[in-house]
């Protein structure tokens, strides 16, 4: 068995990133599980707050190593943002004065529960495990979170190293900045263990698809300035036609080797190796390995067994009429990273300027996409992002021009130096979201959301602000209508979660949908997106893959979804305002 060159005498750090749905975890887990193999000791880390890891492996994941069964050497963490964020909690309140009231110590606690400190604690751990926090292991292998998320996560060290240097001032919305400058050090040994090449390699995974090897390639740049230039590339679903008389089939390899071959020039010089697209779902041990090998896993008796017959399913264009009919609302495309929802709300989006209606189309991903989807500009259709540096510039401004008429010029200094925290950030995204959720009272918005994990954090700030303005208001015995609020009408808020026919992106949908409900927001309804089934085929490998599609189709109709959608797999990319458009033409037909 030929493994790849990032196996080939490899670092002691591997961090697998690129833009969602590309193959890290797989591609990461079967790494992992190679090293281990090899009679390494070997830790698995998860850095993503949507991680299907413990789906892969079949172990229940933790806060800390748990030893993967039938993989002598292999352990598997998962960095979890709430339980890191209540270990932070902890550590603060231990440092505050011995004398501190009850409502002192629920006051900082209740400050120290939003998305800001939910960053910077799993941050935290991340860099532990960076310095001396796994020093018993051969091997550290990172599975990140999509793109946007990960550059923000390896871009702390440095932020917070500039922030905490010769600061030890009061406090900030993290706790007592002493506390932080215990981490210095720490933040600094992160900061030099991904910059050293003999320590950590980056592989950058991406599809043969225009889209992702755009993304690998402004990531590599972007790790390049942060200092991380050890990187290959990983190109992971490599499709070969052998049925030249299928035209989906065709087109698949026919698109994936141009956008190899016009690949963006940053990528050409790094070390590259190719996956090739597999017929089965890396779901297990065996499958795991079989994905950097040659030999297929053994076939299951569930795998083999021949579904039935699946009803047809309607379009887009279904979807848009339904939407439509509302008059005006907010429309949130939600899912794991790479199901989509950029396409899917730019084609909803359209759809509804098609029936007549007037929309605001933004984004809070950090990669956002929208622009380059869209490719031109339509009337009635406004086009705009929740841009984390724009937003964090006016909002300082704003704090600085609300609160500097009564500070001398050096408690304005220590304002505006305090206000550089990588948490102001996070506040400032927020507020930006609230803005454009109160919009939809009298429009339609359609948002497209970053990536699961990072969405999530972003509800957590949104039911943090809720609870904050919930008893100032009954305390003043007024009352307010909080972002949250909005988001659990189900009149004023229609949430769309996008899934692939896989095993994987159908489970995550599934716990996001039960996070979501858990916060007293229902899903209105599922997008199937990129079905091979809808498209039809009949070359040999995807033939295999139908009759996994055909049993998620049917998981998801026994109960997991209210209302279902199909999005068919495109022999032309759905990029630009044509392509779009046509996904939700009036004419549309049940596939």
């Amino acid at each position: 068995m030929q493994l790849p060159g990032f196996l080939n005498a490899p670092t002691r750090h591997l961090f697998f990133t690129g833009k969602g749905g590309v193959g890290k975890t797989s591609l990461s887990a079967a790494a992992a599980l190679a090293l281990a193999d090899m009679g390494k000791t070997v830790l698995l880390v998860s850095t993503d707050a949507a991680s299907n890891l413990d789906e892969m492996l079949g172990v229940t994941l933790r806060n800390a190593p748990v030893p993967v069964p039938g993989a002598r050497g292999l352990s598997v963490l998962n960095i979890d943002p709430d339980h890191a964020a209540e270990s932070y909690r902890r550590r603060v309140l231990a440092q505050m004065d011995i004398g501190s009231t009850d409502a002192e110590r629920a006051t900082v606690r209740e400050q120290l529960s939003g998305a800001c400190t939910t960053e910077i604690a799993s941050f935290d751990e991340f860099a532990a495990l960076l310095s001396d926090g796994a020093a018993t292991f051969d091997h550290i292998v990172f599975d990140t979170a999509p793109t946007g998320h990960t550059l923000r996560l390896l871009s702390l060290p440095k932020a917070w190293s500039g922030f905490l240097q010769d600061n030890d001032r009061g406090a900030s919305c993290l706790g007592p900045h002493s506390g932080l400058k215990m981490q210095e050090a720490r933040f600094k040994a992160a900061l030099d263990a991904l910059g050293d090449p003999a320590r950590t390699t980056v592989i950058l995974v991406a599809r043969p698809d225009k889209g992702a090897l755009a993304e690998a390639a402004r990531t590599s740049e972007e790790l390049q300035a942060l200092g991380l230039r050890n990187q290959r590339l990983a190109i992971n679903g490599v499709f070969h036609a052998s049925e030249l008389s299928d035209a989906v089939a065709c087109a698949i390899e026919a698109l994936g080797e141009q956008a190899v071959a016009e690949m963006p020039e940053s990528l050409r010089s790094l070390p590259r190796d190719t996956v090739p697209l597999r017929a089965f779902d890396t779901v297990g041990l065996p499958a795991l390995r079989a994905l950097l090998g040659a030999a297929p896993p053994a076939a299951s008796a569930d795998a083999a067994a021949s579904p039935t017959a699946t009803p047809p399913l309607q379009g887009l264009a279904a979807l848009a009429d339904e939407l439509a009919a509302a008059g005006q609302g907010l429309i949130m495309v939600m899912g794991k990273g790479g199901v989509g929802k950029t396409t899917v709300a730019a084609a909803l989006a359209l759809g509804l300027v098609q029936r007549g209606k007037t929309v605001h189309l933004s984004t809070t991903d950090p990669a956002a996409h929208l622009a380059s989807t869209l490719d031109g500009e339509v009337q009635g259709l406004r086009v705009d992002r929740i841009d984390p540096k724009l937003e964090t510039q006016r909002y300082v401004e704003k704090i600085m021009a609300a609160r500097s008429p009564g500070l001398d010029a050096q408690e304005q200094a220590l304002l505006r130096e305090d206000l550089r925290s990588p948490c102001t950030e996070e506040v400032a995204v927020f507020n930006a979201f609230s803005r454009i959720v109160s919009e939809a009272r009298s429009a339609f918005v359609v948002l497209d959301t970053a990536p699961t994990g990072h969405s999530l954090l972003l509800m957590d700030a949104t039911g943090a602000y809720h609870r904050q303005m919930v008893r100032e208001f009954e305390a003043q015995g007024g009352r307010i209508v909080t972002p949250l609020m909005r988001l659990q009408d189900a009149a004023y808020t229609r949430i769309i979660l996008v899934t692939l026919p896989e095993v994987t992106p159908v489970s995550q949908a599934a716990a996001l949908q039960d996070d979501l409900r858990r916060a007293g927001i229902e899903p209105y309804a599922w997008v199937l997106n990129k079905s091979v089934l809808a498209a039809g085929t009949h070359d040999p490998l995807l033939a295999a893959r139908l009759a996994g599609e055909r049993r998620q189709i049917e998981r998801m109709s026994a109960g997991l979804a209210r209302r279902m959608f199909t999005l068919a797999w495109q022999v032309r990319p759905p990029i630009g305002v044509a392509e779009l458009s046509r996904l939700v033409a009036t004419e549309d037909q049940p596939l």
